[in-house]
């Protein structure tokens, strides 16, 4: 199984079993991941050396205009796509088997957790696993600890208040927080040009 088919079948929201040629994969995927996110945390690197490593860990080019302050974790790494101007904070983890979709002029907080993978439920196929994406549109701001659990949509311009638990689907250009995370209310502003 190559990468490209192992996005296939997570595309298709199909489960990975124990043991199967895309779990041994993961395996792969993770000893790599785990190397290369080794050498981005082990020290300073100029922002185009930084970028060289990510697209290394994430297996496509990305904007040059994407930011991030290591340390960065992840145990896969082949499924993230990220937009335009968005800046990812220190200490952020992304379990991103499933896909982990970062739209453009986004903020991810401190130490926020994406993930989307679980175990199946099943205590006879606990080692299964079941995939889900997360989808983040633009200008999303994620406040510092926010864990974002798998197959939820953040929509455009909404706010996660630090600390968050995010378990459904978030609407455009709201704010939510608490554990689990509940609607606080709807942004307004005047729009700028």
């Amino acid at each position: 199984m190559t990468v490209e088919q192992f996005r296939k079948h997570m595309a298709e929201g199909l489960p990975v079993e124990n043991g199967s040629e895309a779990h041994l994969l993961m395996h792969e995927m993770a000893q790599e991941a785990l190397r290369i996110t080794a050498e981005i945390n082990s020290r300073y690197h100029e922002p185009a050396e930084l970028h060289r490593l990510l697209t290394l860990l994430w297996g496509h080019d990305f904007p040059d205009s994407v930011g991030m302050f290591p340390p960065f974790g992840t145990d896969c790494g082949k499924n993230t796509w990220v937009g335009e101007r968005t800046f990812i904070n220190m200490g952020c983890k992304f379990q991103d088997q499933g896909g982990i979709f970062i739209g453009n002029d986004c903020l991810i907080g401190h130490n926020a957790t994406l993930c989307t993978i679980n175990h199946h439920p099943d205590p006879e196929r606990r080692g299964d696993m079941v995939f889900k994406p997360i989808r983040i549109a633009d200008k999303v701001w994620l406040g510092a600890n926010v864990t974002v659990c798998p197959g939820v949509t953040i929509g455009e311009g909404a706010i996660v208040a630090a600390g968050a638990v995010v378990t459904k689907d978030v609407a455009p250009r709201t704010v939510v927080g608490g554990v689990p995370a509940q609607f606080i209310k709807e942004l307004s502003y005047p729009e700028t040009e």
